[in-house]
């Protein structure tokens, strides 16, 4: 059982909770999905997608090989402790490659002028070639990996190739002709390489929707968090969410109708009203559109945030809740009566960027239930 998430290390009255155990859950159920051939190469860039779950070396140490989007984010890594395979997803800046030696970093590749500032350290350097299928980002092209592949450096080992799907939770023909031309780039890169360690191409959707695309190693994302990729993810794999968002009521008054609640007195009280503060606000990912009319829960009832959200609190109207009181729990999002995937909607974007988001003010506390 959980004990008052505001422990002796964690003095702010608001906090991500990350449950360990359903991580876990998640990766064994990933696993159980892909089969024991295929390994997972699980995706924490951007701080775990906010979670923070990058930092906990007793959970990360499990796996042979993990991602992250640039350079400082596996050096952190390393500066951490962690001593396996790290792999930077994004081809990395010329000014990084001292980096890149230093801490034994595999990076994602293909540019020639990389390639050719790589060369020039002539020193033993390993690295993901990167497949331009469709994404319209970076990549070799796949008519165009032989002659690529010819002209990188003899002091750089390739040891994996890979590419990234557009759109594999909406569009099956699409991903389909992606998934063609990287095997045809795959099968190109063997006849010159030989054997090639890892074999990329599935992230969180793809792994689950084309077991055709998961080779001998996949990029779960999103779904290591326990959160959907796709409106049908749910249905395929089961998940458990890791993150809660909570906070605890810092104040409290009543106050008269007619009296204006925040910025720009865009809230107009029309009763008597018992108005609670908590203090998360837009600098710490809770964003100003959830102003006026969202709802959080206390005391197991949902209540209407009144006024404009501020940068550091926002401000919800608590006068039907018998009781209330200063340190009263505040649910954000629970994951069952108020879902990330809630939020994301109200501000027309995705659960991705919503955790992410949250700021590095928000203490994140690791929980096992």
């Amino acid at each position: 059982m959980i004990n008052n998430f505001f422990d002796e290390n964690i003095t702010r009255p608001v906090v991500m909770e990350v449950n360990l155990n359903n991580f876990e859950y998640n990766i064994n159920k990933i696993q159980e999905l892909v089969g024991n051939d295929v390994k997972l190469m699980p995706v924490i860039k951007a701080s775990g997608y906010g979670t923070h779950i990058n930092e906990r070396l007793d959970v990360i140490n499990k796996f042979d090989i993990i991602a992250v989007a640039n350079v400082d984010e596996g050096v952190y890594m390393r500066e951490l402790g962690y001593e396996k395979e790290i792999f930077v997803l994004n081809q990395p800046y010329v000014s990084e490659i001292d980096k890149i030696l230093k801490y034994n970093i595999v990076v994602g590749i293909s540019s020639h002028t990389f390639a050719d500032a790589l060369g020039k350290t002539g020193k033993d350097v390993t690295v993901h070639v990167e497949i331009g299928t469709g994404m319209g980002r970076t990549g070799v092209h796949p008519y165009k990996i032989e002659e690529y592949l010819k002209s990188i450096p003899s002091n750089i080992k390739v040891e994996g190739i890979y590419t990234h799907f557009s759109s594999a939770d909406i569009d099956d023909e699409y991903t389909k002709k992606q998934l063609h031309s990287f095997t045809i780039a795959v099968d190109k890169a063997k006849e010159l390489l030989g054997d090639i360690k890892y074999i990329h191409a599935a992230a969180s959707n793809a792994l689950i929707n084309y077991p055709e695309a998961r080779f001998n190693l996949v990029r779960p994302g999103i779904i290591i968090y326990g959160y959907p990729g796709a409106d049908d993810t749910l249905e395929k794999i089961d998940l458990k969410p890791i993150a809660k968002l909570k906070a605890k009521i810092t104040f409290l008054k009543t106050v008269e109708a007619g009296t204006s609640i925040g910025y720009s007195r865009s809230y107009i009280t029309d009763k008597q009203t018992k108005v609670a503060t908590i203090p998360i606000g837009y600098a710490d990912g809770f964003r100003r559109t959830f102003s006026n009319g969202w709802e959080v829960m206390i005391r197991g009832k949902k209540v209407p945030i009144i006024g404009k959200v501020c940068m550091d609190s926002f401000m919800a109207d608590v006068t039907d809740i018998e009781d209330v009181e200063l340190g009263d729990e505040v649910i954000i999002w629970d994951n069952e009566n108020i879902k990330l995937e809630d939020l994301a909607e109200k501000c027309d974007t995705i659960n991705y960027e919503i955790m992410s988001t949250i700021g590095t003010r928000v203490p994140r506390k690791f929980v096992r239930e």
